[in-house]
C-alpha cells in the first residue's frame, strides 16, 4: 500500500516531465500518488501530463488556470491535494534515482522528516557530484549520516542544507506547522520554506543513500534559478529570501538558528558570489556591492565572530569599503580554500587587508591551525614534452617560516572527476624574498583523453616538518600566463593550453584525439552563438 505522494512541479517542459514522473512511479508499491501540479503551461505540458494520467492510474494530474510565476504555490497545492501520511517533491527536470523511496521510508520511524543524499548531475557531460558533502557524504568526513536530530539546536551546521527535494516529509507535521512555501514569483523558495520546518523543531533522520538526482543543464534556453547568478535581480532574490529565513527563526523564538543563519551566509553565499565577481560588469558590481553593504550591516556581531575568520575578513571588508576596490583581494578571500595575497601588511604590528584604504583588521589569523592559514602559492606552466610546472609558496605575516615547510605536493584534479587525480611531491627550496620554490614536470599524455577536452585544476598542499599539510589553489603568477602550443604523448599530437580563470585560479587544458577537437570546436561555436 502507498505511504508517500510526490510531488512534481512543471512550467512548459512538455520533453522532461514524463522522464520524473516515470522515476517516481519506478519507485515501486511505496508510492501512492504522483500529483503533477501543472502551472498553466503554454506548451503542450498539459497534453503530455493527462496521457501520463490515462497510463498510470497513480498519476493525478492539476491543472492551474494562472500562471503562479514560481515553485512555491504549485508544491503548495501539491501538499493541500496530497492524501498519502508522507510528502515527497520533484522538479519536473530532475529525476528520482532507484530505491529513493524505500531508503527514506526506512528512516522514517518515529521523525518529521529523513533527509537524504542529493546528487547534482551535469547534463550532457554526466558527472556527478554530491551536494553539501559535509552533511551527507562519509567519504567527505560527513558524520551525521545514520543519526536522528532533535531540531537543530545542536546542530546548526544542518542548516547548509537549504533543499526541500532530497526529503520525505511527514504531511501531518507540514500541516500542523503551517510550512507553506512562499507563494508568487519568488526565487529561493526553498531557503523560507527549509526554514519554515527548521524551526518548528522536527526530529530528523538523515541518510547517506542517494535520494535525488539534480540535473543541470548549463547549456539550457532558460536556466534554472540557481543558474541565473550573473544577473543583480538574482542576488537580490537571494538577500531577500536570507532575510526571511533569519526572520522566520527569531518568529518562532530561535535566536541561535538566527544567528547560525547568518554566520551560514557568511560562509557560503557571500563567497560563492564573491568568487565570481570577476566575470561580472562594473555596473552589477557597483550594484552588489551596494545590496551587499545594505544587508551586512543587519547582521549580529556574534555571526561575524562564529564565522571562519577568511568570510568575517571579506564581509568586514565589504562594510569598511564604499565602492568596489581591492577586488583581488576580495575574491582571493572567498578562493576554495582562501588565500590571502601578497605583500602583507601592517599597521603598528596588527596585520591589515590592504593598504591605502580603510583599515580591516585581520583578527584571529595568528590562531588559525596551520591547516588553515590561508596561504598563496603562485604556478607557472611550461609547455614541452614533458609539461613543466614551477610552484611558489609565498610566507604568510611570518606564519609559515616557524612551520618549517620542507616538501609541496602538486595535486592535478580532473574538472569533470574529481576522483581522477595526477599528484606528484617535491622537497620546497628556500628563496630570497620569503618565499619556497618547487617544479615539477608531468607527461601531457597522463592528462588527455581521445574522446574529450580534459580541464585540470591545479592544486597544492604545503607539507611542513611536523607532518601538517596546509592545503591551496595554485593562482596563475601573472593574468598573462594563458599560452597554448602543440606537445607530443605518446607518439600523438596533444593540444594543451595553460588557462588563468577570472578569479586567477591556474587550470591546465587537454585536447587529445578528433573526439577531444570537435569538443573544443563545439564549445566554441556555442559561445559564439551566445554573444
Amino acid at each position: 500500500m502507498g505511504r508517500i505522494s510526490v510531488i512534481v512541479i512543471v512550467f512548459n517542459d512538455a520533453q522532461q516531465v514524463a522522464t520524473a514522473v516515470n522515476s517516481a512511479l519506478a519507485q515501486g508499491d511505496a508510492v501512492g500518488e504522483v500529483i503533477v501540479v501543472n502551472d498553466a503551461s503554454t506548451d503542450g505540458t498539459r497534453e503530455a501530463v493527462d496521457a501520463l494520467a490515462a497510463q498510470h492510474p497513480r498519476v493525478r494530474p492539476l491543472h492551474r488556470t494562472d500562471n503562479s510565476g514560481g515553485c512555491g504555490t504549485p508544491r503548495n497545492d501539491g501538499i493541500a491535494a496530497a492524501a498519502h501520511p508522507y510528502v515527497m517533491f520533484l522538479d519536473s527536470d530532475d529525476i528520482y534515482p532507484a530505491g529513493a523511496a524505500d531508503a527514506l521510508l526506512a528512516a522514517a520511524d518515529g521523525v518529521d522528516l529523513v533527509a537524504g543524499q542529493c546528487v547534482r548531475r551535469e547534463i550532457p557531460e554526466g558527472r556527478d557530484t554530491v551536494w553539501a558533502p559535509a552533511l551527507y557524504d562519509p567519504t567527505a568526513g560527513a558524520t551525521l549520516p545514520g543519526t536522528t536530530l532533535d531540531g537543530l539546536g545542536d546542530h546548526p551546521e544542518f542548516l547548509l542544507d537549504t533543499l526541500s527535494v532530497n526529503k520525505l516529509y511527514r504531511r501531518d507535521f507540514l500541516i500542523e506547522h503551517a510550512a507553506r512555501f512562499p507563494d508568487g514569483a519568488f526565487h529561493y523558495e526553498d531557503f523560507v520554506y527549509t526554514a519554515q520546518v527548521y524551526a518548528a523543531a522536527p526530529r530528523i533522520a538523515v541518510i547517506a543513500t542517494p535520494v535525488y538526482i539534480w540535473h543541470v543543464r548549463r547549456d539550457a534556453a532558460t536556466l534554472s534559478i540557481s543558474l541565473r547568478r550573473a544577473t543583480i535581480a538574482n542576488w537580490e532574490h537571494r538577500v531577500e529570501a536570507h532575510r526571511r529565513v533569519v526572520e522566520t527563526f527569531r518568529k518562532a523564538g530561535s535566536e541561535p538558528l538566527a544567528l547560525a543563519a547568518q554566520t551560514k551566509f557568511l560562509n557560503y553565499d557571500l563567497p560563492m558570489y564573491t568568487r565570481e565577481l570577476p566575470q561580472r560588469s562594473a555596473e552589477y558590481r557597483a550594484d552588489w556591492w551596494t545590496a551587499t553593504r545594505a544587508h551586512l550591516t543587519g547582521f549580529d556581531p556574534q555571526a561575524y565572530a562564529a564565522a571562519e575568520a577568511p568570510s568575517r575578513w571579506l564581509a568586514r571588508a565589504l562594510l569598511a569599503w564604499e565602492a568596489p576596490v581591492e577586488l583581488e583581494r576580495i575574491v582571493a578571500l572567498a578562493a576554495q580554500p582562501p588565500r590571502l595575497l601578497p605583500p602583507s601588511y601592517t599597521e603598528e604590528g596588527t596585520p591589515l587587508l590592504a593598504a591605502g584604504v580603510p583599515p580591516v583588521e585581520l583578527d584571529g589569523l595568528a590562531e588559525l591551525p596551520p591547516q588553515k592559514l590561508p596561504l598563496t602559492v603562485d604556478g607557472t606552466l611550461t609547455l614541452g614534452s614533458p609539461l613543466t610546472l614551477g610552484l611558489t609558496v609565498r610566507e604568510l605575516h611570518g606564519l609559515l617560516g616557524p612551520l618549517e615547510p620542507v616538501r609541496l605536493l602538486l595535486r592535478l584534479v580532473d574538472q569533470r572527476s574529481a576522483h581522477r587525480t595526477v599528484e606528484q611531491e617535491a622537497a620546497l627550496r628556500a628563496n630570497a624574498g620569503d618565499s619556497w620554490s618547487a617544479g615539477f614536470s608531468v607527461r601531457a599524455r597522463d592528462l588527455a583523453d581521445r574522446e574529450k577536452l580534459t580541464a585540470w585544476r591545479v592544486q597544492a598542499e604545503v607539507v611542513c616538518a611536523e607532518g601538517t599539510r596546509i592545503p591551496a589553489e595554485v593562482r596563475a603568477a601573472s593574468t598573462s600566463v594563458a599560452r597554448r602550443g602543440v606537445v607530443m604523448g605518446a607518439g600523438l599530437p596533444l593540444l594543451v593550453q595553460a588557462h588563468v580563470t577570472p578569479r586567477r585560479a591556474l587550470t591546465v587544458r587537454v585536447v587529445g584525439g578528433v573526439q577531444g577537437l570537435q569538443d573544443v570546436l563545439g564549445r566554441r561555436i556555442k559561445r559564439l552563438v551566445r554573444k
